[in-house]
């Protein structure tokens, strides 16, 4: 096991968190397989690196798998929706350290332009306007206490309305108990309509007081606002690079599972229990 180098890499506790999420290795199913070559650690300490630096996937340091290696669990987990598993587990334990159900019923819906490097293809590019932004627009759905719970990334000259027409279709499928969503005046109008009427979900907006001069704090908004701002401190989310628009949210949701792993694992009142396919946080007595 190589040392640990960087600020990106997982600690122990960090890595007692994801190891049990993660799926089981070809060569320990009924149908068999090759034996990994890397460790699993290093897999995730090479794709958190790559986030949290913004380095070229061929830039990953010697003392890491090969690149080829590592960009291929990406994608394959990322394929697998194991990824995204993470998230939700890691978000349902942060809810229960709350003293909250681990399901959300109340969301908060929101965008971000950002440019995209050359590797963007033009049919997943676009020019937003508002914003004077050539590239991606990211579509995020956290719960109240700001954890996401969904990213869905577009080219950025589609408008909030459209897009989240596809994101609460999604939304509704994958959180079927969520009732809520807060949102700006960018959601108003039919979408608000079209949602009680075939997702059975209420778009509350929040809208910008008129006589209001320079930042202000709004209602519910902020907390998605503060989320969005959380995840551009990881370095790769400055501009968007990835080809496929399925990888950008991925590593999006990368930087959102090593915010959430960080949080449990440096929670004074909680141990981690590790069984066979699940972890348990349990309070401590």
């Amino acid at each position: 096991m190589r040392p640990r180098r960087y600020p990106s890499d997982t600690t122990d506790a960090e890595w007692a968190l994801i190891e049990p999420l993660l799926p089981v290795p070809a060569c320990e199913t009924e149908t068999g397989g090759a034996p990994e070559k890397h460790p699993r650690r290093e897999i995730v300490d090479a794709i958190r690196y790559v986030v949290d630096t913004g380095c070229k996937w061929r830039a990953l340091p010697a003392d890491y798998p090969p690149w080829r290696t590592v960009w291929g669990f990406m994608a394959r987990w990322t394929a697998a929706g194991v990824v995204g598993q993470i998230r939700d587990h890691l978000r349902g334990h942060i809810r229960r350290d709350m003293g909250k159900g681990p399901r959300a019923v109340a969301t908060v819906i929101d965008s971000q332009s950002v440019k995209a490097a050359e590797t963007v293809g033009k049919a997943s590019r676009g020019y937003d306007a508002a914003k004077k932004i050539n590239g991606r627009k990211r579509h995020i759905v956290v719960d109240t206490r700001g954890l996401p719970l969904l990213v869905m990334v577009t080219p950025a000259d589609m408008t909030d309305r459209d897009a989240a027409k596809e994101v609460l279709f999604r939304l509704r499928l994958m959180h079927p108990e969520i009732t809520i969503v807060w949102a700006d005046s960018a959601y108003a109008g039919q979408l608000v309509d079209w949602a009680k009427k075939y997702l059975r979900l209420t778009i509350k907006t929040v809208s910008r007081p008129k006589d209001a001069t320079g930042f202000v704090v709004l209602p519910r908004r902020w907390v998605v606002e503060r989320t969005l701002a959380w995840l551009m401190h990881a370095r790769r989310h400055a501009r968007d690079y990835e080809r496929l628009v399925q990888h950008s949210e991925a590593l999006i949701t990368w930087a959102a599972i090593t915010l959430m792993t960080r949080r449990l694992s440096r929670s004074p009142g909680f141990r981690t229990e590790r069984g066979p396919a699940t972890i348990d946080l349990v309070q401590a007595a």
